[in-house]
This record gives structure tokens, C-alpha cells and sequence, in this order.
């Protein structure tokens, strides 16, 4: 029986269709402005590390990367993992293991390939400096258009430095109906709003 076909190797065909599926998602939302990624990221609570839960969520550098990422690391160590543990037990016992063994067998991989590509991912992807600046504290402060066209109802990727210089990649949309930003624009953060931030134009250019 193929290796793919099996029923036994079922979890790492789901785990296969599933980094598909989410890379497809991603990309389609890229195109429209719309990074999926940045809403699973606002949907997390902020980690202070004062909790079981915020060390083990730090261990896997939650807040560093984001969540999509790792969850595409995740998924692309079980299912490499689990395809050639059963390959070897194949070769070894002449069957594959049962289906929901082997799928407990290969979830640490997937938890070391978060660990380990995830600090190196953390080095490369723009993210946030800390994560000790609150949301609240980047309004008011002025941002640039970086990734697509921000108007209502569609945002746009933008770079806003806060008041220690550190750079924040946020998605924001236009706070008046009829404005539309371009990438370049320079835009002044005026509120949050669910998983955006609203703005206007930068009304003092000279300050950016």
C-alpha cells in the first residue's frame, strides 16, 4: 500500500492538506490586504511571562513569530516526521504503525520544529521589538503604508515606531469613509478598532 494512500499515515495527509490549505489562505489574503495571520495574532492574549501558559507559549515564541507560522512549522515537522517514522517501521516490522500512534508519536517533532526554526524565523520576520508596548500606546503615533491599499473596510500593512524608536507591523484602514491610502502614504494612528487601527493622513509630515 503507498505510502500516502495508507490508512495508517491518515494524520500526515491531514497535516499535508492543512499547510495547503493555510498557505492558499494566507496568500489569497495578501491580495486583498487582508493577512489572516494578523487576526490570529490579535485574537492571543499578551504574554507577560508571569504564568505557566506564558512560558510554555514563550518557549515556542508565541509573540515573536507569528502564529500562522508557526503553526505552518508545526504542521510541516509532524507530517516530514511522521511519513518517515512510518517509512522505517515499514521497513522494519513490514507494516505501518496504527494511525492514532503514530500521530501521538510525531507531535513532540512538530513541537521541536516550532522550537527550533521558530528563534531562527524570529531573527528574520519583522515583527514587534517587545511585547511590552501596549495597543494603546501606538495611537497617536505616525505610521507608514508598507503592504497594499488601505481603505474602509480593506486594510493595509503599515510600519509605526513608538515612543522608544522600536518598529510595530500593523494592519490598519482609513477612520473616514472617503480616504484611501496608498503604500508610501503617511498615516497618523488615531484609534483601535477590533483587529485594525484607524488613521487619518499625517497632518505634519515634517514630524515623521
Amino acid at each position: 500500500m503507498s505510502l500516502f494512500t495508507a490508512s495508517q499515515n491518515l494524520p500526515f495527509g491531514v497535516g499535508f492538506a492543512l499547510i495547503v490549505g493555510l498557505a492558499l489562505i494566507e496568500g489569497l489574503g495578501m491580495l486583498v490586504s487582508m493577512s489572516p495571520s494578523n487576526y490570529l495574532d490579535d485574537w492571543l492574549p499578551e504574554i507577560d511571562g508571569n504564568s505557566g501558559l506564558d512560558r510554555v507559549l514563550g518557549w515556542l515564541h508565541v509573540g515573536k513569530v507569528p502564529v500562522l507560522v508557526l503553526l505552518l512549522l508545526f504542521l510541516g515537522g509532524y507530517t516530514v516526521f511522521g511519513y518517515s517514522m512510518q517509512l522505517v517501521a515499514n521497513g522494519l516490522f513490514g507494516s505501518y504503525l496504527p494511525a492514532f500512534l503514530a500521530g501521538l508519536l510525531a507531535v513532540p517533532a512538530g513541537m521541536a520544529t516550532v522550537r527550533g526554526l521558530g528563534a531562527l524565523i524570529a531573527h528574520i520576520i519583522p515583527r514587534d521589538e517587545t511585547s511590552a508596548v501596549s495597543e494603546q500606546s501606538l495611537v497617536g503615533r505616525v505610521g507608514v503604508i508598507i503592504t497594499g491599499t488601505a481603505r474602509r473596510g480593506l486594510g493595509a500593512q503599515a510600519r509605526v515606531k513608538d515612543s522608544h524608536a522600536r518598529s510595530h507591523y500593523v494592519m490598519v484602514e482609513p477612520d473616514l469613509d472617503d480616504e484611501i491610502f496608498e503604500e508610501g502614504a503617511q498615516v497618523l494612528i488615531v484609534r483601535k478598532a477590533g483587529a485594525f487601527y484607524r488613521c487619518i493622513a499625517n497632518p505634519h509630515p515634517a514630524l515623521m
